[in-house]
């Protein structure tokens, strides 16, 4: 089983061939290609390839399917005894990434 490890937006992802990953939002549009070139580790039928600190020569090609948004995450402060309250909401883009070829 081919697989690789690639950093993006200071995160680090486990990406297969013909799979799926969602990453930090990234200023592409749908159905646009998008290339890797940070590839931290590539793993090939046993044999691996570690990089210092990255492997020279290997790239991940993705096409993006599009932006999704996460769970909504609330913020909530209080002052006890005092009524103070306040509550926000946040919901985290994506932009989601299916993995076309990884080359190395």
């Amino acid at each position: 089983m081919k697989y690789a490890i690639i950093r993006s937006g200071g995160k680090q992802y486990r990406v297969v061939e013909g799979g799926a990953v969602e990453v930090d939002r990234l200023p592409i549009e749908a159905g646009a290609a998008y290339t890797f070139s940070d590839v931290l580790l590539l793993v090939n039928e046993g044999s691996a390839a570690v990089g210092s600190p990255t492997v020279a020569g290997a790239s991940v090609t993705a096409t993006v399917e599009g932006e999704i948004k996460g769970p909504k995450v609330y913020a909530f402060r209080y002052k006890a005894k005092e009524r103070q309250r306040r509550k926000r909401g946040h919901r985290q883009k994506y932009t989601r990434l299916i993995i076309n070829t990884i080359e190395g």
